[in-house]
């Protein structure tokens, strides 16, 4: 356990950057196979889609906090284009990134009495699903509705 979170540690703190699994079971110290497996057991979730996660909720943070355009945020949370950033952002958020900073920005919040650890967990992206940084497919027939959906939420 302690070996999976010098690796979660690491990708906490500079998540921006590129972690494939060959890096991560580097720092960790054990197989690239053993390390996917260990890191999904250990905290529900294989390690990319936890890098998906923190760089969601950083990119949230910086669209509510700042006026920094969209595309710096993109590229200041490790995403290689402003199109994937935007795709990937709305199929797991269900909304553009401009669209959450209107609607966050023109909300009055009352943030600063709470803690930011509360506040950085209830803005925590929920990525139960597969996100693919590929473009969808469009749903075939033999798919069901509820698959097509973006936002549809199955436990395994």
């Amino acid at each position: 356990m302690r070996r999976l979170l010098r690796a979660k540690d690491r990708m906490d703190a500079a998540s921006h950057e590129a972690w494939p699994v060959e890096r991560l079971a580097e720092v960790s110290g054990v197989s690239q196979a053993h390390f996917a497996r260990s890191f999904k057991e250990a905290f529900g979730v294989p390690p990319h889609r936890y890098l998906l996660t923190r760089r969601l909720e950083r990119a949230k943070a910086l669209l509510r906090d700042t006026d920094t355009p969209i595309i710096e945020i993109a590229l200041e949370t490790g995403w290689n284009s402003l199109g994937t950033f935007g795709r990937v952002f709305r199929d797991v958020l269900g909304e553009s990134p401009s669209e959450l900073r209107a609607r966050e920005q023109a909300a009055i919040h009352a943030l600063e009495q709470a803690p930011h650890c509360f506040v950085a967990a209830a803005y925590r992206p929920d990525l139960r699903n597969a996100v693919s940084e590929k473009r969808r497919q469009e749903a075939g027939p033999m798919n069901s509705a509820e698959d097509a959906t973006p936002n549809s939420k199955r436990v395994p």
